[in-house]
């Protein structure tokens, strides 16, 4: 390429939708404030915060849910990290590859509720789990859902911060 970039770099760079020069330039140079977006721009993102202020606020306990594979369990650790310096009243929850399988289940959400938690932030999973979302706050546990796999028609009621959803309009895909 003309910017002497290894060819898995530039194909990188095309699938993200860069192909002009200065969009590739402005990339590269790494700049954070070119390059990030306001994240209250992100559907539901207002309300995902508000409620997991209100629960550092009156020091609620908080598990952070995420599953299994890579981005899950480092968003988890991320996630853990920021609230562990918040609060003590935080915990998290991996599910089992073996027992439990992807995604949020019912008996996670029973055990977790069962703990002593109130609010559930999920983190790389929570999108299509309308039935267990609705069990866990029928069970007085509320979601906070952050994901970025594909959804379906209805989501969970609940705050879902996911870049993925039909009414997006977050300005970097």
């Amino acid at each position: 390429t003309e910017h002497n970039l290894p060819e898995t770099v530039a194909r990188l760079l095309y699938n993200r939708g860069l192909t002009k020069d200065e969009d590739i330039q402005r990339f590269l140079k790494n700049d954070l404030s070119a390059n990030l977006h306001d994240p209250f721009l992100l559907k539901d993102m207002d309300r995902a915060v508000a409620r997991v202020r209100k629960a550092l606020e009156e020091s609620e306990k908080i598990t952070v849910y995420g599953d299994y594979d890579v981005d899950g369990i480092t968003s988890t650790v991320i996630l853990y990290q920021y609230l562990s310096e918040q609060t003590e009243t935080i915990d998290y929850y991996i599910p089992s590859r073996i027992d439990e399988g992807y995604g949020l289940n019912r008996s996670a959400v029973e055990a977790i509720r069962a703990s002593g938690s109130t609010l559930l932030i999920t983190v790389d999973t929570g999108t299509t789990a309308v039935e267990e979302i609705a069990y866990a706050k029928a069970i007085g546990l509320d979601v906070v859902v952050t994901d970025h796999h594909e959804c379906m028609e209805q989501l969970p009621d609940c705050p879902v911060v996911n870049p993925k959803r039909k009414d997006y309009t977050y300005p970097f895909p």
